[in-house]
């Protein structure tokens, strides 16, 4: 009997978009918690932003991106998880437990912006938490209105997935509103940074390095070249492009640790996208939704354990930085030792061709 064919789930969210009746709500939620149980990443259609508003951001990357080297290097911010992040600056792998010098190669470029803790006036919040944004002056509102408008956009479509959550999960909507409701967001906007139609005969290079992402749930937009590879229960890695019009929804390691891994915090990484050995240019846009710094996350009581010890309860200061520490700062994260166990028992995946 043959392995049943990788894919990933759609769900349709419009009944928390547009309002639908209780029947199409609770559909919604269970697909959802399949979804999140089998796979851990989602195509999500009926989320509600305008064509025009991914266009304008797609625009909005290609304007900075397209910015010297000398320019863009102005906006790096050391020690913070904002600005500008250089090719071959970060090593993702490291923030999933993996060392390794063969991995030290992620060629993506980045630009971070994010929630400072000034937007919340009525909470004393510590900045380095939060971060402060920089801003282009090269690129001006051509650059910051269309990913303001992104942004906010994607924001309302992380609250209404925790919503979604909530119902799947039999807890009140409160229970994630008091966990974000000043929650560490913050926009990556990448770039994977091969000039397009380099010649890259046998060459090993990595996009970004595996690894999980740090919060509760992340709102991914991306072009549809090949590239996002994610790893199933299977072992195998398996290349993974959103549909049209749709967008990619993975959960965080947090969800993980809330539900005992009844919902997996996905490995995914970007492998060069590849054509007839030359490369092609590739683009994404993620948005994290990491929860308030301040939140203890623990295992939810009707999330027993299936399998090994429980998670341990943590902040989520604690964990990104953790995180952070290995994928920006070059120390191996000690604490994901479950990431690379999965890691190490993975099947090496064919490059893209």
């Amino acid at each position: 009997m043959s392995a049943p064919v990788f894919s990933v789930p759609t769900v349709d969210i419009a009944p928390y978009v547009t309002g639908g009746d209780a029947a199409e709500r609770a559909m919604a939620a269970r697909s959802m918690d399949d979804a999140c149980r089998t796979v851990g990443f989602v195509q999500v259609t009926g989320h509600g932003i305008p064509e025009v508003v991914t266009d304008a951001l797609a625009a909005a990357l290609d304007h900075f991106f397209a910015l010297a080297p000398e320019v863009k290097a102005r906006y790096r911010v050391e020690g913070a998880n904002r600005g500008y992040s250089p090719p071959k600056s970060e090593a993702l792998s490291l923030s999933a437990g993996i060392d390794a010098p063969a991995r030290m190669n992620d060629f993506f470029e980045a630009f971070n912006v994010g929630v400072e803790a000034r937007s919340f006036t009525h909470l004393e919040l510590d900045e380095a938490d939060y971060g402060r944004n920089v801003w282009p002056d090269e690129a001006g509102a051509a650059f910051r209105d269309p990913v303001e408008t992104y942004f906010a956009e994607a924001a309302r479509v992380a609250r209404t997935l925790t919503t979604i959550f909530a119902d799947a999960l039999g807890v009140p909507v409160e229970f994630f509103d008091d966990l974000t409701g000043h929650s560490i967001d913050v926009l990556r906007m990448n770039n994977y940074a091969l000039p397009p139609g380099t010649v890259v005969p046998g060459a090993d290079l990595t996009g970004m390095g595996e690894h999980t992402d740090f919060g509760i749930v992340t709102v991914l937009w991306a072009d549809r070249v090949a590239g996002l590879q994610v790893l199933g229960s299977d072992g195998e890695w398996h290349d993974v492009a959103p549909a049209p019009g749709a967008l990619l929804v993975n959960l965080g390691d947090l969800t993980a640790r809330l539900t005992n891994d009844r919902w997996m915090s996905t490995l995914h990484r970007v492998k060069p996208p590849l054509v007839d050995g030359t490369i092609v240019r590739r683009r994404s846009a993620a948005f994290f939704h990491d929860g308030n710094a301040d939140a203890v996350i623990a295992p939810l009581p009707t999330c027993p354990p299936a399998a090994g010890r429980p998670y341990d309860p943590v902040t989520v200061r604690e964990h990104i930085a953790a995180k952070l520490g290995g994928s920006r700062l070059g120390k191996l994260n000690t604490r994901a030792d479950r990431e690379a166990a999965r890691l190490a028992s993975a099947v090496p995946h064919v490059p893209v061709e």
